[in-house]
């Protein structure tokens, strides 16, 4: 249980208390990842019904649903989005680019990649027809968080310390596998067959971003992990509105 809420933790802005941490509660952590995006979609599935109802115009629903998906993981990844952008668009070495990532200043490109992010969500759910809004959210959700437990597997961590390492070294085969199957069934459930297809395109993708980064940088960081479930957010809902 107390990885479970580790993990809702880290992937919400709601603070629980929670006794007993261990490196190994924190690892087993990324098992809830899918579950953990499972219930945002949930959440914000339900705002959708809702505003739905109210008789709320289907774009303006979108913006609402992208602002509240900010305020509820406390903008976390875009943080990650945007000091990601800043390091790799800077033609800076290995070593300045992680620096970059630990500057709590924003730069011009980090600034810009927040804007095109959520330009792109609010448009591309907006282009979702209203009927299945909610299948889509569901599906950007668990996904996406699916990708960061990909890329945690399959490549280092670019630091020698950080917040970050523990859950990235954490991540076993066991682990890898549990919450692979998670996320196969999570993503037949909400979308069937085209669900199975947008998954090995999703991990495609987290692949491909982690492929990049271990070669610019070494590795991952929190900060790339945080970009990855960014832009895999806007490859799902773009996945959906092509299938």
């Amino acid at each position: 249980m107390n990885s479970f809420l580790l993990a809702f933790q880290f992937l919400t802005v709601i603070p629980l208390k929670i006794k007993g941490v261990t490196e190994e509660k924190l690892a087993r952590a990324t098992l809830y990842f899918p579950l953990i995006g499972l219930l945002i979609g949930l959440v914000l599935s339900q705002i959708n019904l809702g505003l739905f109802i109210l008789n709320f115009p289907s774009f303006t629903i979108s913006i609402i649903l992208i602002v509240f998906l900010a305020g509820l993981t406390g903008g976390l990844h875009l943080d990650g989005l945007s000091d990601s952008a800043d390091a790799f668009l800077s033609g800076r070495p290995k070593e300045e680019m992680l620096n970059i990532m630990r500057d709590p200043h924003i730069g011009v490109m980090g600034v810009l990649s927040i804007i095109c992010i959520i330009l792109l969500k609010i448009g591309l759910l907006y282009s979702v027809p209203a009927p299945a809004k909610a299948t889509a959210l569901l599906l950007m959700c668990v996904l996406s968080r699916w990708s960061a437990v990909l890329a945690m597997f399959a490549f280092p961590y670019a630091r020698q310390e950080g917040k970050a390492g523990v859950f990235i070294r954490g991540v076993s085969l066991k682990i890898f596998l549990t919450s692979l199957i998670s996320t196969f069934i999570f993503a037949f459930i909400i979308w069937q067959v085209k669900g199975l297809i947008a998954l090995a395109i999703i991990s495609g993708c987290a692949y491909l971003a982690g492929r990049f980064t271990n070669k610019r940088i070494g590795g991952i960081t929190g900060d790339t992990l945080g970009a990855t479930i960014e832009l895999t957010e806007v490859v799902t809902l773009l996945t959906f509105c092509i299938l």
